[in-house]
């Protein structure tokens, strides 16, 4: 692998080919070893969202009408990815993961520093805290079943919200980290999947440097233990027993935030 080809390219066409080049290994794990329990925790969302397929005739408070109103849209032909985009950053992160002074922020602009060269990464949601601008999670959306390969470019994105986040850090003039998990989801419509990216400067200095590192980089990956799970990303949140246990899966995940 030290042999492969590496060159500076955005987060966004980073491929299989580049998580070799760099020894990144993606590892699936149990809900036991990716939370630490194997226990996921009720979710806090709307009860109604919880017991009622579609949207009920009687009617929903707001919150609950949105939850509703995206999962058509996001379900439905053509299946726009900026839908999938909207109901990650307005509804799942803004009313899941809302904490004062933290930003859910689309598109956002995020300096790649490889092979010696400035590039970047425009995560489709990224969590910012403010005032310190430092990313907490990053996120990438698909139309629901396409065939593109995600995980590449999720991590790539992990790894500039590392570079950036060091670089806020040491301009504030606070001592910058050498080791930090970044949590990261991609959804594929309204199917979720979970990753913590380890990074440590020894994975930073090689892709900016273009070189290979010898100590792996492991990305634990999670998918949601609904019943059918070749169906997830056809069926995502729509029927009950996945949503279920989509929102627990999200519930649980606020721990590394």
């Amino acid at each position: 692998m030290a042999n492969l080809i590496r060159s500076a390219k955005p987060a966004s066409v980073w491929n299989q080919n580049d998580l070799l080049s760099y020894n990144i290994q993606v590892v699936p794990e149990t809900v036991a070893t990716f939370f630490g329990s194997a226990d996921l925790p009720p979710s806090t969302i709307s009860p109604a969202i919880l017991t009622h397929e579609v949207y009920p005739v009687a009617g929903l408070p707001s919150d609950g009408r949105m939850f509703f109103d995206f999962l058509k849209d996001v379900m439905a032909p053509p299946r726009e990815e900026s839908v999938v985009i909207d109901f990650a950053a307005m509804y799942l992160l803004g009313q899941l993961y809302e904490k004062r002074n933290r930003l859910t922020c689309s598109r956002i602009y995020l300096p790649l520093f490889m092979c010696s060269t400035d590039t970047h990464a425009r995560p489709d949601v990224c969590l910012i805290d403010w005032p310190s601008s430092i990313p907490r999670l990053v996120l990438e959306a698909q139309r629901h079943l396409e065939r593109k390969d995600g995980e590449p470019q999720l991590i790539a994105d992990a790894i500039a919200a590392f570079q950036f986040g060091n670089s806020r850090l040491s301009a504030m003039g606070l001592p910058t980290v050498d080791v930090a998990v970044i949590p990261a989801i991609a959804m594929v419509g309204t199917a979720p999947t979970f990753y913590k990216v380890d990074i440590n400067t020894t994975l930073v200095e090689a892709v900016e440097r273009g070189e290979f590192p010898t100590q792996t980089t492991i990305v634990h990956k999670l998918t949601p233990p609904v019943q059918t799970p070749l169906n997830l990303r056809r069926d995502g949140m729509r029927p009950l027993d996945n949503r279920a246990i989509i929102l627990s899966c999200f519930e649980a995940f606020k721990q590394f935030l």
